[in-house]
């Protein structure tokens, strides 16, 4: 036998006898950085997605994860995030809020500042499953109350520039949030340090007399930059008549983003639901989610896409602003997909048929029909959280079992 026939029968053997760690197998796949929707098996080995294609056979797999009633998505990116959790007292634990959600990437939005990253880093990214990336606050203090979030002093542009180069890794951009003098200092300082490091500036904003929304997002903030808490009541998104402004469609057209930022106070269903009906949907969704917002308003991440998809959003719009869109924002591009030879990061989701109610910052509820849930989440190449065990087996077939390796 030719000896190139030969080769070419060995690699079509090996091909066919290829065996995943992890085949997903029937879900209806939606990965907007891919342009894929529809049913398609995704095949995993360690921490990487070997193969998206449908019909994988399911004797390739060491695991088969049966996904059919389902929809499998890339790892939800949440932008806005509180997750320092060894520091000021409104953070969480990330494994605990942000995996059980389907997110697999929590950007924390600037709990920390030059002054205390370090221990940020070593004590609570260096040690959680999820993926942990962080905006530095501009205050070198962090987000510790208004005795440092208001003084100028604590907002040195070199200190946080300096820490940003040294985490490059980590750090995707600078915050500024609860500044309530009615000057710029706060905005300017965090946009020239975003400026110097090349990085994204993340805008959580209150109006003062001589400082408008307007000015912010015309004249303060660059393209790519991120305003959050948009659907929120302490900016004027919409006019008397609920008619988006003008300066909204030209800061959009300019190129400044707009998250969600839900939090406890900043989301509303009188702001998000005519915003939406003329079209101006978010830019990315995000959660804002702490030790408050996660009560009442309920501000995890597929509570708050529940509630997008409720007034007026398709899945697929979601998704994508919960994937692709945040990774592009935070210029990742390695994330937010379902690359074949990129991490398995993946959330596998249902959407509930029934009477669900929903909260806003003001405690008024939307009663609808629809709720996302995340069902299953993979966090490089492991199964991390599992509501209905779909990677278990059941006891009837599972033999002799133990919890004891």
């Amino acid at each position: 036998m030719n000896r190139f026939v030969l080769f070419a029968l060995l690699a079509a053997y090996a091909a066919h006898a290829q065996i995943y760690d992890i085949i997903i197998k029937n879900g209806h796949v939606i990965d907007p950085a891919n342009h894929r929707n529809g049913r398609m098996d995704i095949a995993i080995n360690g921490s990487k997605i070997t193969k998206v294609a449908p019909n994988l056979p399911a004797s390739q797999a060491r695991q088969v994860i049966e996904a059919g009633e389902f929809y499998v998505t890339p790892g939800l990116i949440d932008l806005h995030t509180h997750f320092d959790a060894q520091g000021a007292d409104l953070n969480l634990n990330p494994d605990h809020n942000a995996l059980r959600n389907g997110v697999t990437t929590a950007v924390d939005a600037g709990s920390s500042g030059a002054d205390n990253f370090d221990n940020f880093r070593r004590l609570v990214i260096g040690t959680s499953r999820t993926r942990v990336l962080a905006f530095l606050n501009i205050v070198a203090a962090g987000m510790y109350g208004p005795q440092v979030e208001n003084d100028p002093k604590q907002m040195d542009v070199e200190k946080a520039v300096a820490t940003i180069n040294k985490n490059r890794d980590l750090i995707v951009g600078i915050k500024t949030a609860h500044y309530q003098p009615p000057d710029w200092i706060a905005v300017d300082n965090a946009v020239k340090a975003a400026d110097l490091t090349k990085t994204v500036c993340m805008v959580d904003f209150h109006e003062k007399p001589g400082r408008t929304y307007s000015d912010l997002i015309l004249k303060h903030m660059r393209p790519g930059d991120i305003h959050t808490h948009f659907y929120g009541s302490l900016t004027p998104q919409l006019d008397s008549n609920k008619k988006i402004q003008p300066y909204m469609l030209q800061a959009r057209k300019r190129g400044v983003l707009f998250d969600v930022g839900h939090g406890g106070g900043s989301f509303w269903f009188r702001i998000a639901v005519p915003a939406i009906q003329q079209g101006f949907l978010p830019d990315t969704i995000s959660t804002d989610i702490h030790k408050g917002s996660i009560m009442l308003p309920h501000a995890t991440m597929t509570n708050v896409m529940s509630k997008l998809l409720n007034i007026g959003m398709t899945l697929e719009q979601i998704v994508e602003r919960s994937t692709v869109n945040p990774a592009k924002a935070i210029h990742r591009p390695e994330l937010g997909n379902l690359n074949e030879g990129g991490v398995a990061d993946i959330a596998i989701l249902s959407v509930d048929r029934g009477q669900f109610a929903f909260l806003d910052s003001g405690h008024g509820k939307l009663t609808a029909d629809k709720r996302i849930r995340a069902v299953l989440t993979v966090r490089n190449g492991r199964v991390v959280w599992d509501s209905e065990g779909l990677s278990s087996t059941d006891i009837s077939k599972a033999g002799a079992y133990s919890n004891f390796k």
